[in-house]
This record gives C-alpha cells, sequence and structure tokens, in this order.
C-alpha cells in the first residue's frame, strides 16, 4: 500500500512531517511518497527553485525508511492537478495495487470542488489527516459522500485499490511555510519548526530573506 502527499514544500517542516510518519505508521504503508508540485493551480507559485525545493525535502526525509521523493510532477511541469498525478502513478503501478492520497481536514472540506473528486477516488482511497475530535463537516454532500465511502481502519484500505475515505487522526502541528517564510523575511530564526538540515540550506542558500 502506497501513501501519497503532494505539496509545494516550499519549504518542507516538521507540520507536513510528522502526520506523515503518523500516518504511515498507523495504516501500514509500505511506502509514502512525497511529492513536490511544479506549479500548484490554488496557490501561489513557489518562491524556491525547483532545484532548492528538490534539496530540501531530499535533506528531510533522508534515513527514514519508507519516506520517498517522487519528482514526476517537477518533470512534467506545467499546472499540478492531483488527478493527473494519480494517472501517472496508475499507468507505472498498475491497477490493482492500493494508493492513498494524504490530504488535510481543510482540504478534505473542499474536495468536491477539486478537478475531477470522482476520478480521484477511483484512482486512490483518501486518508484525510485531522485532530483526534475534529467537528462534523459542514457540506451535506460531502456528508452524503462520507455515508458512501467512509470506513475505519486499514484493513478495507488493503482489500481495494481505490473508492474509500478514512479519518486518521494525527498529530497536527501549527506550522506552515508561509510563516517560516515570514520568520525568514523579518531576520528570525525558524528553528525547531523544520529540520535541521533544511535550515542548514536555507541559511547556506540565502533563502526567502527580503
Amino acid at each position: 500500500m502506497i501513501g501519497i502527499l503532494g505539496g509545494t514544500f516550499d519549504p518542507v517542516h516538521f507540520g507536513h512531517l510528522r502526520p506523515a510518519l503518523e500516518v504511515m505508521q498507523g495504516v501500514g504503508l509500505d511506502e509514502l511518497r512525497f511529492i513536490p508540485l511544479y506549479r500548484p493551480v490554488h496557490r501561489e507559485p513557489p518562491l524556491a527553485s525547483v532545484e532548492l525545493r528538490l534539496r530540501m525535502l531530499r535533506a528531510a526525509i533522508q534515513g527514514q525508511p519508507g519516506f520517498v521523493l517522487d519528482e514526476r510532477e517537477l518533470a512534467r511541469r506545467g499546472d499540478s492537478y492531483t488527478v493527473d498525478t494519480l494517472h501517472s502513478l496508475r499507468a507505472e503501478l498498475g491497477s490493482e495495487r492500493p494508493l492513498c492520497l494524504l490530504v488535510g481536514g481543510d482540504g478534505f472540506s473542499q474536495f468536491l470542488s477539486w478537478r475531477q473528486p470522482m476520478e480521484i477516488l477511483a484512482l486512490a482511497h483518501l486518508i484525510v489527516m485531522r485532530r483526534p475530535g475534529h467537528g462534523r463537516l459542514e457540506d451535506p454532500r460531502l456528508r452524503r459522500l462520507l455515508e458512501r465511502r467512509q470506513v475505519d481502519g486499514p484493513g478495507p484500505l488493503r482489500r481495494r485499490p481505490a473508492g474509500s475515505i478514512h479519518f486518521q487522526p494525527v498529530t497536527q502541528l501549527e506550522i506552515s511555510s508561509t510563516q517560516i517564510r515570514q520568520l525568514l523575511g523579518a531576520g528570525l530564526s525558524p528553528r525547531y519548526l523544520l529540520p535541521g538540515a533544511v535550515l542548514g540550506i536555507i541559511r547556506a542558500e540565502n533563502l526567502y530573506s527580503t
């Protein structure tokens, strides 16, 4: 069973890494692929170059068994849509291996506005990372989708290649890449918000400073 976590990772930080590790251990993923986006569709383009984002992500996950850097979106370039990434993975891995797309609670609340959301579910399971005790979803369409698709635990995810939604409690750290960039721009240290190896690259390359 393979997990997928996409993002700009500009820069990668513990708010990405710790929940990803908890999902991998909690549901028993064989590997978790970090897929940096070339050009996100619904947010500003990354400030760091492709090469530097790759260097930071590679440094962040080095030494963690099961964490894998997947460069397909950067190689493909253009706008990054989840459904296209999943089609690319299916072409490589076949139709039978379970794929699990990791999304945050906020991202999941907007899931039905994504490009081809039902096609995404035809290609992968969704694992929603959320705080324990997270509140009720407001969108009635999303609640109806959960009534049909929600499963409890990793067993049902392993038995099918795609199509289910599982909520996985994680330690969600209130850290954002924007916050880190703002600290650096103000001449303040973001130490303890991201791996030391990533901070070393940022400082060596004078990233995000004004």
